[in-house]
């Protein structure tokens, strides 16, 4: 106990140099500091520069003092356990399924989304400790929320204990595998494009009602929806929205666990000519061309499936990688690296 006084007497003693200058991340350190986690205030103060935090995105995830007072300072394995290399705001956290892997700057380590299926009643939580939905911090690409105690990366979060689907607006919308409305595709379709629109998805659920009315019979499609953030990002320097809808479709289902079964450098061919989609791991977590599968099977049908970015799809790094083409995945099928959109969703002219 005593040491610990020490170390808290210290901190009071050097916080008004450390957090003396006016940079946002210094006002977010700040903020910390004066709303109860000054000692992770104090910690990403001395850890900053190594970590490159004032010029990277990044959720971090601060215990109170208190928690510092039981346990003690954080080691810097458990600090980077507490550090994701996303920008994840509150409602893109809150609307994210139970079980779903969140990457962190620890490898090999994610963070895994407990909240139950009943969140409107609940609170946002993650391995298993809730979760201040509103951000303490919130600079552009820095968000930080407040929790009362420390995450553990020995935490094992076991798929058996996902929770009973619950009847909320989510559940309907979100899986609709397993209770499909009768009606023609373009039903479905409607459905897929009002989640994408409720969960912050929504320049991908206009094309979806644009890009994909009238779609036939049949046709089987894989989207991978970057949130509303990145494409508005991707809009400043472009405004050929189509051309990069058409790189984040792949033809033909393929929901996570299947892609969780691909090996390491499976590329997937997209609807755009010689765009490639390159399946990576870290961890547990699936990477496509660099970007990490944050939100998987957001949506299911017997014909469509979308899967949620954080990040746009760019082309991946020319690397030599040992692993399956598309064209080996229907048993050594022959299938061409280029489609034509029109007429796979189509038919032909």
């Amino acid at each position: 106990m005593a040491t610990v006084l020490l170390f808290f007497l210290i901190l009071l003693l050097i916080s008004s140099s450390v957090l003396a200058a006016s940079s946002p991340f210094s006002n977010a350190l700040e903020i910390l500091s004066a709303s109860g986690y000054l000692s992770m205030a104090l910690t990403l103060e001395i850890t900053s520069k190594r970590l490159n935090l004032e010029s990277s995105a990044a959720t971090i995830f601060a215990p109170l003092d208190i928690a510092f007072a039981r346990v003690g300072q954080l080691s810097a394995l458990d600090l980077h356990y507490h550090i994701s290399p996303l920008r994840l705001s509150g409602d893109y956290l809150s609307s994210l399924p139970f079980g779903t892997k969140i990457p962190t700057l620890l490898p090999n380590h994610s963070l895994t989304v407990t909240t139950s299926l009943g969140y409107f009643d609940g609170k946002l939580s993650i391995n298993g400790i809730s979760i201040e939905e509103s951000a303490l911090v919130d600079f552009g690409s820095l968000i930080i929320f407040g929790m009362g105690e420390f995450f553990s990366s020995s935490l094992e979060i076991s798929p058996n204990l996902t929770p009973a689907p619950s009847p909320s607006p989510v559940t309907s919308l979100g899986d609709t595998s397993q209770n499909e409305p009768s009606g023609m595709d373009d039903d479905y379709l409607g459905q897929a494009s009002h989640l994408l629109m409720s969960r912050g998805y929504s320049i991908m659920g206009t094309f979806l009602d644009v890009q994909l009315f009238g779609i036939k019979n049949k046709t089987r499609l894989t989207i991978f929806a970057p949130v509303d953030q990145a494409m508005e990002e991707y809009a400043k320097n472009a405004s050929d929205y189509s051309s990069i809808f058409r790189h984040h479709v792949v033809p033909g289902l393929f929901p996570r666990q299947d892609l969780e079964g691909f090996n390491d450098g499976t590329s997937l061919p997209t609807f755009f000519r010689g765009f490639m989609i390159n399946l990576t791991r870290s961890g547990d977590v699936l990477v496509l061309n660099g970007v990490p599968l944050i939100f998987p099977d957001m949506y299911r049908s017997d014909w469509l499936v979308i899967h949620g970015l954080n990040q746009l799809l760019m082309p991946p790094i020319k690397e030599e990688l040992v692993g399956e083409s598309f064209s080996e995945l229907d048993g050594g099928e022959d299938k061409p690296d280029v489609l034509d959109f029109d007429e796979y969703v189509y038919g032909s002219p």
